[in-house]
């Protein structure tokens, strides 16, 4: 079973192809993706691996959690799933907006 695992505090020089090739010394890779704005095209500083085996991904934790890449000491844990977040604009912010005709 393929285990997600968040990659945070990572340098916003960091690539896909470089978290790649990191994780792959401790197992099979499904993906590697660091996240970037959608405008800006930048780096957030943190990224998502995918690994095939959960026994790689603890492996991969154990080892990298806390140590340096590429300057930086990075946070390596098991991805939370994504909670559901209300849309912005979705009527649930209790603003009403516009004016009130008399």
């Amino acid at each position: 079973m393929a285990t997600k695992l968040f990659v945070g505090k990572l340098s916003f020089n960091t690539t896909d192809e470089s978290l790649l090739a990191l994780f792959q010394q401790y197992g099979e890779v499904l993906s590697a993706q660091v996240i970037t704005d959608r405008d800006t095209k930048q780096s957030k500083g943190f990224a998502f691996v995918e690994m095939k085996e959960q026994a790689d991904a603890q492996a991969a934790i154990n080892a990298l959690d806390g140590n340096e890449f590429e300057g930086r000491s990075i946070v390596v844990n098991v991805a939370k799933p994504r909670e559901d977040r209300p849309h912005a604009g979705s009527g649930n912010s209790g603003f009403r907006g516009g004016f009130r005709r008399r």
